[in-house]
């Protein structure tokens, strides 16, 4: 096991290896910027990195035995596809449901204090990094309290043996009430606006990369944003390794809070085998039987 990667030889390569997420960050930022509060680019960002990141896994896979057969693809794209419907009609509820005591919380507790007038810039990464210092908790605690793992189905993204940038929406659908919280609190508490358009493109993006099966740099941009490489060590079968780098977005509260790993992991998953996708949705009511990462198993 080693703690780096080998740098590509091949120019194309040795760019990709360099520059690829950076380059993809600056792109996803700097359009968000020329429209804050155009919706549709959610979708048009999704669509950009998968077609752009799948490409490159197919050209320049890091790991070449973890191509998925078109078949698997064309199902997995579908899974995204149904899952982000799944989340939409989530924030609706959550919007729903949490916007009038909340409004009325801010309302009399006087919490108008988001700094709408300093630059969007700055906004987004104060809500990026907001967000991710609640995932990370909320995560941390699927990994280590049983209940929270099975009700929010948590195990079926481990599940997964092979993966790549698709991986970032395969979720079970119970889980999108966990990943969407944060983001909605912080909007309903705060009424921030626009912003959090912003740092949800910023989420996706770091989501789709953290999953993608392409050989990073992950030295310098690793200091805060979580490469593929960090959030790998996060899918391995070794318990100890995967209760870390829960920061999917930012790996900077895993270096605060001491459960940052930088270990090179050559096999993901929950277990010797990878579930069905029907055993992947009953997992809140059983687990899987193999699993390796369910608090409470033996190891």
């Amino acid at each position: 096991m080693s703690s780096t990667h080998e740098v590509p030889s091949q120019r194309i390569p040795r760019l990709l290896y360099y520059l690829l997420q950076p380059v993809i960050l600056l792109a996803v930022i700097g359009v968000w910027l020329t429209q804050p509060t155009n919706g549709s680019l959610f979708f048009i960002t999704i669509l950009f990195l998968q077609l752009t990141l799948g490409a490159i896994e197919r050209r320049y896979p890091d790991r070449p035995e973890w191509q998925t057969p078109a078949k698997q693809t064309f199902t997995n794209v579908l899974l995204v596809a149904f899952l982000f419907g799944v989340s939409g009609s989530i924030g609706e509820i959550y919007t729903h449901l949490l916007s009038p005591p909340l409004d009325g919380m801010r309302t009399a507790l006087g919490l108008d204090i988001w700094p709408h007038d300093w630059p969007l810039v700055v906004q987004l990464f104060m809500v990026f990094t907001l967000n991710e210092f609640f995932w990370y908790w909320i995560h941390r605690a699927e990994h280590q309290w049983s209940p929270i793992w099975r009700l929010s189905g948590h195990g079926a993204h481990h599940a997964f043996r092979k993966l790549s940038a698709l991986n970032f929406g395969l979720n079970h659908p119970l889980e999108y009430f966990f990943l969407l919280l944060p983001a909605a609190l912080l909007q309903l508490t705060f009424g921030i606006g626009a912003p959090v358009l912003g740092a949800a493109l910023l989420l996706v993006t770091q989501a789709s990369i953290a999953h993608c099966n392409i050989a990073m740099n992950s030295r310098l941009i690793g200091w805060f944003f979580t490469t593929n490489q960090y959030h790998i060590c996060h899918h391995s079968t070794d318990r100890e390794e995967s209760n870390s780098n829960f920061g999917c977005a930012a790996i900077v509260w895993d270096r605060v809070f001491g459960i940052f790993c930088d270990n090179r992991v050559i096999e993901a998953g929950a277990g010797p085998m990878e579930p069905n996708t029907w055993q992947k949705l009953i997992l809140p009511i059983k687990e899987f039987e193999t699993s390796s990462l369910a608090p409470g198993t033996q190891r």
